[in-house]
This record gives C-alpha cells, structure tokens and sequence, in this order.
C-alpha cells in the first residue's frame, strides 16, 4: 500500500468522526499548549530580569551582610573606605527602612534610603530637577530629601517640589532634588523612593550601620581584582567570619537568575509533559475502539490482499495524524494563552521556534508509540476470524 493511499484513508476515517476525533486530540492540544505557555512566560521573565540586571551596569558589585544585630552590619566609615580599594571608583552604603512620606493631607508609604554623594552615579540615577546628597549633608546630618519621580507625583502633582518639605515619620525633611523616572526592578519600584543622607538616616531610624554596600568598578577588567579587594576587607572586618557577607556582581548575579529560570522552565515543561502523555493514552484507547469497530473491514481488506504491514501503515497514520494535528492546534492555543496571560499579568513572554518544534516532534512521537499497540492488534487479526465478527 502507498503512503498516499494509507494518509487518504487515515484522514477520512478521522472527518468521518469528528467529535471523537478532537476529543482525542484534546490531551495533546492541552499538554503542547501548555509546554509553549508556560515555557514563553518563564523566558520572557527570564529576559526581563536579565535586562534590569544589565541596566544597573556591568560593572556594579553589590555587597550584602547577612544576620541580625549591630554586629551583622558595616559602619559607615568602613563601608566607605571601599571606594579606596584597588579597582574600586565609587562606593555607595545604603540603609533601607520603609516610611510615611508626608506632605499636607497626601501621604504615602514608600522605601526610604539612607546614602551618601555616589549612589546617583552607582545606581544610574540621573536628576530631574534640583541636587543629589552632597558631602556637607553627610558632614552635617541635614534633613535634606531626594524624591523619585513617583514619590514626587503622589505629593506634589505636577508641581516642582524643590525647596519644598516633606516630613518623613514626622520629621521635617527639606526637598532638594528630584529624580527621573527609572522603572521597575527585579526589588521593586526605582521611583517610589526618597532619598536622605544615610548620617541622617542613621538617627531618623535609630539604626547604625549598613547592610548594603554597591560598588562600581573602575572599568569590566578590574572587576575580579575589585571584588577580591572587597572579599579581603570584608573578610578582615567579620575576622574571618565568611559566612556573615556575600559580594556578587552582575555575572554572578546573571547566572543565579538564569539558573533559577531554567529550573523553573524545566518544572514547569515536565508538568505540561504529563498531559502529552495522558493525550498518548487516549489515543491508544481511542485507536483500540477503532480496530474493535472495524475489525470486520480489517477482514475483508486482508481477504483480498492486504498484507499485515498494509494495515499496521494505516493505523499507524491515524495515530500520527491524530497527535500531529493535535500538536498544531495545540501550538496555536499556546501562543493565544501565553499572549492573554501576558496582557493581564503584564508579564513579558518570548516564544522559542525550538521549543514549539520540540513540542509537536514529542506528540509525533506520543502518536507513534501509543499507536503502536492498536496498530499492531489491528495487523494481526487473522481474516477469517475478522470476517466473522459482528
């Protein structure tokens, strides 16, 4: 028997029940689609943290100290004395509460971070209006305030808040500088923020000490030798204690994440594998009513001369059709699903030729093996007890 001749009679045996047919295919549509979906939301998470991590720069290092406890954190001093560090051009130690930022009747709760003169340039900020912490606000401990740019919208409208004053857990804080709108980062919002002298931010809180440091090398070559100076400082510090500190910088940092979005990918690929493989086995259970229907037809084509691998190509077909034209359809409720959640959860998706190729070759592939059985009981009926059935 011809190919073309075992496709005509594969696709016309599957119009001829269409309903059956779709509900067939329905567990391969619902486990390719899934695979595209879910797998295209996790590569465009992964591609939009890779991109706010690459937009903090490639040479910015970020220092962490871990545990609780003044004896958990850095003071003021020596985590500046970082930016005298082989390597190291700038240094910027942050104290991160959160706040009720004042202002008249409006108010609004947002981070408030305590810094020094380079976290502006650390951290890629850049001015709208007004100044950034000078060296006098650090010498002085002036309740001086930096606004983001959504900070500054909630209180003021589109008023220009410079020489203004805000109060900040009720203290009076004079606004000296407003910063451009940055966007969302993988810890939140980079505009609902206001900035202050961290010398003042120290007796605003009643908190010494930083247990965050950001660091910017002087150029990608001296990053290594900027860390190990890091490392070395730190590790003088906390005596040795290594266990207190972790310095990462964007490589690091890139590979954690991408790590991390993989294995999630992975996950969530192997769930959605499941239902191919449910959708396989209604197939070969669909497949064996088939032959059971049209055992009497198998007898005759036998009796006239077809051969066993005659009608082992024909079933074989049909199963393949059924898990093939599944794949597509699924493929197609994929990309919809995957462009509906990413409107409404506003989230990035990126779909990936390889995977939608991957997906519709393991429900060929599905087709094949659970079409093997039916198959072959279909091929090995004996025409005479074939032609006896009802």
């Amino acid at each position: 028997m011809k190919f073309s001749q075992g496709f005509k009679m594969a696709a016309a045996s599957i119009l001829a029940n269409k309903l059956r047919s779709l509900l067939t295919m329905l567990g391969i549509m619902i486990g390719v689609g899934s695979v595209i979906a879910l797998v295209g939301l996790g590569q465009g998470t992964t591609k939009t943290v890779t991109e706010q991590v690459q937009g903090l720069g490639s040479d910015l290092i970020t220092v962490n100290v871990i545990g609780r406890g003044s004896s958990n954190t850095l003071d003021y001093e020596t985590a500046l004395s970082i930016s005298d560090i082989e390597g190291v051009e700038y240094a910027a130690p942050v104290n991160s509460q959160n706040a009720t930022v004042k202002r008249g009747t409006a108010s609004v709760t947002v981070s408030v971070l305590g810094t020094n003169t380079d976290y502006l340039v650390v951290q890629n900020y850049e001015l709208a209006s007004g100044r950034f912490i000078a060296p006098l606000d650090l010498q002085f401990n002036n309740k001086v305030a930096i606004l983001g740019s959504a900070t500054a919208q909630e209180l003021f409208g589109f008023a220009d808040p410079v020489g203004e004053y805000v109060q900040l857990n009720g203290t009076r804080y004079k606004v000296v500088g407003v910063l451009t709108e940055k966007g969302d980062s993988s810890s939140g919002s980079n505009d609902e923020v206001v900035m202050i002298p961290l010398t003042s931010s120290e007796r605003l809180f009643q908190s010494v000490g930083v247990r965050t440091v950001y660091a910017s090398a002087e150029s990608e070559e001296m990053m290594d030798l900027a860390k190990a100076g890091i490392e070395s400082a730190l590790s003088e510090a906390f005596r040795g204690n290594t266990d207190s500190y972790t310095v990462m910088n964007q490589e690091d940092l890139l590979e954690t994440v991408t790590s991390v979005s993989d294995t999630l990918a992975l996950a969530m690929g192997g769930i959605a594998g499941i239902s191919l493989l449910v959708g396989g086995i209604g197939i070969m259970n669909i497949m064996l009513v088939s032959v059971t229907e049209r055992t009497r037809e198998i007898g005759i084509r036998k009796a006239i001369g077809a051969k066993k691998v005659d009608i082992l190509v024909q079933f074989l077909i049909e199963a393949i059709l059924l898990s093939g034209l599944g794949g597509v359809i699924g493929i197609g409720l994929g990309i919809g699903a995957g462009n509906i959640a990413s409107s409404s959860l506003g989230m990035d998706v990126v779909y990936s030729l390889n995977v939608m190729l991957v997906a519709f070759g393991f429900s060929v592939v599905v087709g094949i093996i659970f079409g093997l059985f039916p198959a072959n009981k279909a091929a090995s009926l004996k025409p005479i007890d074939a032609l006896r059935s009802e």
